[in-house]
């Protein structure tokens, strides 16, 4: 091996970092862009919003099923991540627990305007419940166990009835001004609390 193929070597890690960090710039450009103008937006919109090109969102997402799929699938990884951080950073879990549901709530309006495309008949597009449910499930979990544990939360608390429930809170808000799904989310978890 000659010194200009271990310089190549070396330069190779650093160029996955970059080219990760542009495509999740991309996918987060393009979540704000569904969110300001639903997923039928222009992909014009979303490439300015990511300052790219129109081919750049071309080659990493051939269709805008893929560019959908993907951009769901680095919500749903962002708030999994956020789960264990929140835990580690917080002055307690129940107050991780508050902030992560605070996080969930962001990711649900972030996927109103999805539903009706993942209804359609895209094969890419059945996994995704599946994967929403694998990564999300058990980092609230940890979130409710932890809190528990502290003595914060009852203990027979659930984390797909309480994600379920959060849902179910976050429907129809785009439809009537007067109502705040964040407030009765926040009263939700308040109510989780053991009296003291």
């Amino acid at each position: 091996m000659n010194d200009g193929d271990e310089g190549a070597g070396r330069a190779a890690p650093s160029q996955r970092k970059d080219a990760r960090r542009n495509k999740e710039a991309l996918l987060d450009a393009a979540a704000a862009v569904f969110v300001a103008s639903g997923v039928e937006a222009p992909v014009r919109d979303i490439a300015a919003a990511a300052g790219v090109g129109l081919g750049t969102i071309y080659r990493h997402f051939p269709t805008r099923a893929d560019l959908i799929i993907a951009v769901y699938r680095h919500q749903v990884d962002a708030c999994a991540e956020a789960g264990p951080a929140l835990l580690a950073t917080s002055p307690t879990p129940y107050a991780a627990l508050e902030q992560w549901i605070d996080r969930f709530v962001d990711f649900l309006v972030t996927k109103h305007g999805l539903a009706a495309v993942l209804q359609s008949h895209n094969v890419g597009f059945e996994t995704l419940h599946a994967y929403f449910i694998d990564r999300l499930v058990p980092v609230c979990t940890q979130l409710l166990e932890a809190a528990a544990a502290a003595g914060e939360i009852r203990s027979d608390l659930e984390a797909y009835e309480l994600m379920r429930g959060v849902g179910n809170l976050c429907i129809g808000e785009e439809n009537d001004p007067r109502y705040d799904a964040r407030r009765l989310v926040e009263l939700l978890v308040a109510g989780l609390r053991r009296p003291h």
